[in-house]
């Protein structure tokens, strides 16, 4: 279960340090979304005009696939983000999740307001433990994460998923193209074309990738080679 402290942060103005308080309460269990993002019940959502976030603590248990022992952060060191994002259907939505190392998650909440104040569409926002902790199931859906113990692509090191200190953003609009130009997802192979102006596709130097510099974070779109249009991290790998 998740632990009864929660730091609730208002929303305030795009970049707005946000206040804190305290309160008691308890989370939902994590489950499937129904495509672009499902409305809470009237007394539970947010007004859809302004955005909302909510930071808590995670167990081992909320967990069950995305974390395991031996992992290079501890259930105690991550947070779930419940946050306000704009959707592909043009609607707010009250019910993102996004599990993120406990030290990253203030900043991210800043950055997910911009992205929110410009109306940037997320498809959906929800833990890889929905699909049972595959990265590549997470991918398929077009789904928005972050934390996830596992190795980075092609590698037997820790992928920065593993320490909750990357986000994977609209993740077939935005795929990972290998040095040869694969992209692994049949129906993501036309965002290859990264000219394209459709919604939720991330362009150098855009307001999606100043909105995460604006917290030190690097997009893997500017790597060299293989290139992961959809990473942000705070190392840039």
């Amino acid at each position: 279960m998740v632990a009864s402290t929660v730091l609730t942060l208002a929303a305030t103005a795009c970049g707005g340090g946000g206040g804190e308080s305290k309160r008691t309460g308890s989370a939902t269990p994590a489950t499937p979304s129904s495509g672009t993002g499902t409305s809470a019940s009237p007394s539970a959502a947010p007004s859809p005009q302004r955005f909302q976030a909510t930071i808590k603590r995670v167990t081992a248990r909320d967990l069950r696939y995305s974390w395991r022992r031996g992992c290079p952060v501890a259930p105690s060191g991550l947070r779930m983000i419940q946050m306000t994002y704009w959707g592909m259907d043009k609607k707010s939505h009250p019910d993102g999740r996004l599990v993120v190392n406990a030290d990253a998650a203030g900043d991210l909440v800043k950055v997910f307001r911009r992205l929110y104040d410009i109306r940037y569409p997320i498809r959906r926002m929800e833990p890889v433990d929905v699909y049972k902790g595959s990265d590549f199931q997470s991918i398929e859906a077009g789904n928005t994460s972050a934390f996830n113990c596992r190795a980075a692509t092609g590698s037997s090191n820790w992928s920065q998923h593993a320490f909750g200190l990357a986000v994977d953003l609209n993740t077939c609009e935005n795929p990972y193209v290998s040095a040869d130009g694969h992209i692994e997802h049949k129906d993501c192979v036309k965002y290859g074309n990264r000219k394209s102006r459709a919604p939720g596709v991330i362009h150098p130097g855009d307001k999606v990738v100043k909105a995460f510099a604006s917290i030190g974070w690097g997009w893997g779109g500017y790597w060299s080679g293989a290139k992961d249009f959809q990473h942000f991290s705070s190392t840039g790998r």
